[in-house]
């Protein structure tokens, strides 16, 4: 099956507005955990995640940040301007741009943009702290700010807001600095949360420990692309969105290690699609058409003849053997991975997600997972009072 030919109506499903969650439960892991195994579909709580996970599972983390990217400015006459920063201005790592001085430059969205004349500059104070913004080009914004010797990520952080998805029909909160990142958050860069990762919390990732199951890390920085329904009626016409990702050797050795040893289990759909990129890297390396960076197309997977589709073991071991030729010790660049059904996994044996948008990327990544079943799962979760989206419950399923 080419995805090409897919219909986007395949992944519609009713989602009533109450199902959506609109703020997290006091506690992590007390959100429901539904678990799907070779047809079987039961009903826990994400603190029994440890009973679901077998002792010789390796977990992979996605470690991403979320930053305060959301600026709102306010006109002169009252009006509001909201700037998304979504990825630099030009191409370089997003967690470079965090560390700019006195001034930088990013592509975003721009709210109410046909109220902001051209030439004109914003200003947002907070305390000592003075965000000028100027429209350089179309969703291209230069910001400067003083005390010029403060960060970029320094000043988000203080004029800036949570950039909680536009389903969340609220304001964001003090509270959601903490509850939208995770325990593990470290790298400094999205614009939406890795949400699978949210329902941890440091007892249970102790609780796993101690069972056997072992963890590693790795960095998808997901974009406001992962909010988006897919608006096209063929897939053929849908363009991914570029975002960028950091994998440490260890978690390549990590994985390595684990193939043919027990079962890879990824927390969230970025975590899986950051995997299955190392795979065409390494695709791209043995074929000899690789750049310096891990760069995937969309449709990468879909033009590459099976034939020339080498064993997974051995697309990593490219991977690996090429750091260690450079001499380095983190493999960086972006993906524009698609996964859809008629995809082939590589790496990932289970899945822990949450419940994603009628219409979604996110939605064909676990229709291809699971397959069909993934109707008579998200009739279940509707059935029996799932909350649904970021801060909603979670699922565990196995390919």
């Amino acid at each position: 099956m080419d995805p090409r030919d897919l219909s986007v109506a395949s992944v519609q499903y009713a989602l009533p507005d109450e199902r959506i969650a609109q703020q997290p439960l006091p506690e992590r892991d007390a959100s429901k955990l539904l678990t799907y195994t070779k047809g079987t579909i039961r009903d826990r709580h994400f603190r029994d995640l440890a009973e679901e996970l077998p002792g010789n599972a390796l977990l992979v983390l996605n470690d991403t940040r979320v930053v305060n990217a959301r600026v709102v400015f306010q006109r002169s006459t009252g009006a509001r301007i909201e700037i998304l920063c979504l990825e630099p201005a030009e191409a370089r790592p997003v967690e470079q741009a965090f560390r700019d001085r006195g001034r930088s430059e990013w592509k975003a969205f721009v709210g109410n943009a046909k109220r902001w004349k051209e030439g004109e500059e914003l200003i947002v104070r907070s305390g000592h702290v003075i965000c000028h913004a100027l429209r350089t080009g179309t969703e291209r914004i230069a910001f400067r700010w003083t005390p010029d010797e403060l960060s970029f990520s320094e000043v988000l952080e203080l004029v800036g807001h949570v950039p909680l998805p536009p389903y969340m029909k609220r304001q964001d909160a003090d509270a959601d600095k903490v509850r939208y990142n995770t325990v593990f958050a470290h790298n400094e860069g999205s614009v939406a949360a890795p949400t699978a990762s949210l329902h941890f919390t440091p007892s249970l990732l102790e609780r796993l420990h101690d069972k056997g199951v072992r963890s590693t890390r790795l960095t998808l920085h997901v974009g406001a692309g992962t909010f988006l329904p897919v608006k096209t009626e063929r897939m053929a016409d849908h363009h991914m969105h570029q975002e960028q990702v950091r994998i440490p050797l260890d978690a390549l050795e990590d994985l390595v290690r684990q193939l043919g040893q027990g079962p890879v289990v990824a927390v969230g759909t970025t975590a899986l699609r950051t995997l299955e990129s190392i795979y065409w890297h390494g695709v791209a390396l043995l074929q000899g058409t690789a750049t310096e960076h891990i760069d995937v197309d969309q449709w990468q997977p879909y033009e590459t003849p099976a034939d020339r589709c080498p064993d997974a073991a051995a697309a990593l071991q490219a991977v690996i053997g090429r750091l260690h030729l450079q001499g380095s010790t983190v493999l960086t660049g972006a993906t524009r991975l698609l996964i859809a059904p008629g995809y082939t996994f590589r790496y990932v044996d289970g899945l822990i997600t949450n419940f994603h948008q009628p219409g979604s990327t996110l939605l064909l990544l676990v229709a291809a997972f699971v397959g069909p079943d993934w109707r008579r799962i998200y009739d279940h979760a509707l059935v029996n009072d799932y909350r649904f989206l970021s801060y909603g419950d979670g699922s565990v399923l196995w390919r």
